[in-house]
């Protein structure tokens, strides 16, 4: 199968730190380490990982980032012909993990913003010859909805995952078909197409309810170790996680998205490609690392072992 995937790619600086620190405060024992990450590139390689062809639309820097990039794709299978090389440097992250394994990122962008509507356009031919397109919120909101209405004309499947949590025009929610969110995107969503739901107590499944009344088809909101919320029109389903002990959340939200599309466009039952989806994220938090954590097809079977 052929898939799309339309997102960032960055330089992950992750420290590791016994807490994270408050307002002012500095917190000493840290451990420091430089990856690849940005959520298409890490969705590119975990779909490709998982059996899919997988080519990626994104725009790095001219630099030592970028070239090592290429190098992983290619190692990855990820076809990469289609990455634009901007002015910018390529994007960097700064993350924080505690002992817990929770994480704080915050992001520069840097050459993604430079992926315009006229690369997009370059790009229809690539986006409608795919059965599927992702896209992530990392590149400019234009672009992003530029490809999801060719993908849309072409018939081709598309899943949002709206991260990092952005405003999203109305016009483009009839674009998607599958909405991704986390809980805090899921509530900067409503809070943008409910307004209405501000301010009143909102369990998840009401969320991914209101949610789902504006996209085509459903909403998958994911929910960390309590699992996720599937919401199409027959009805709305909650699917619990595996229990793992966790060592890093980071890139577990985009193990569970490449997995979710691969198994939803092989067998068309998304309720079915949600609960191995959760295995597969589930996996991927007990290992240290954003792409040496995202798993392969086999791997999951290995979730017997983790459990606890």
């Amino acid at each position: 199968m052929k898939i799309a995937v339309l997102g960032g790619y960055g330089v992950g600086i992750t420290m590791r730190v016994p807490r994270c620190p408050g307002s002012g405060e500095t917190v000493l024992g840290g451990a420091i380490s430089h990856e690849h990450g940005g959520k298409g590139s890490n969705q590119a390689i975990a779909m490709a990982r998982w059996g899919a062809d997988v080519s990626l639309i994104t725009a790095v820097g001219d630099d030592a980032a970028a070239r090592a990039a290429h190098e992983v794709w290619a190692a990855e299978n990820v076809d990469a012909r289609a990455v634009l090389t901007g002015r910018a440097s390529t994007m960097s992250g700064v993350i924080l993990v505690d002992d817990t394994g929770e994480n704080r990122i915050a992001i520069a962008p840097g050459a993604l913003d430079e992926l315009t509507v006229t690369h997009i356009e370059a790009c229809a031919s690539l986006i409608a010859s795919a059965e599927a397109l992702v896209i992530s919120l990392e590149v400019p909101i234009e672009s992003a909805q530029r490809a999801a209405r060719i993908a849309r004309d072409a018939g081709v499947l598309v899943v949002l995952n709206p991260a990092p949590a952005h405003a999203v025009p109305t016009e483009f929610w009839s674009d998607v078909d599958i909405l991704v969110p986390n809980q805090s995107e899921a509530r900067a969503l409503v809070a943008d197409v409910e307004p209405r739901e501000v301010g009143h107590p909102v369990d998840d499944s009401r969320l991914s309810a209101l949610l789902a009344a504006h996209v085509r088809g459903a909403v998958v909101l994911t929910r960390g170790a309590e699992g996720v919320i599937v919401t199409d029109p027959t009805g709305t389903l909650p699917i619990p996680a595996p229990h793992v002990v966790t060592r890093d959340s980071t890139g577990a939200g985009d193990a569970f998205v490449a997995v979710l599309t691969v198994e939803y466009l092989e067998h068309g039952d998304l309720r079915r490609a949600a609960e191995t989806a959760c295995a597969a994220a589930a996996l991927s938090v007990t290992r240290p690392g954003v792409v040496d954590g995202l798993p392969r097809r086999d791997d999951v079977r290995a979730i017997a072992a983790v459990q606890v």
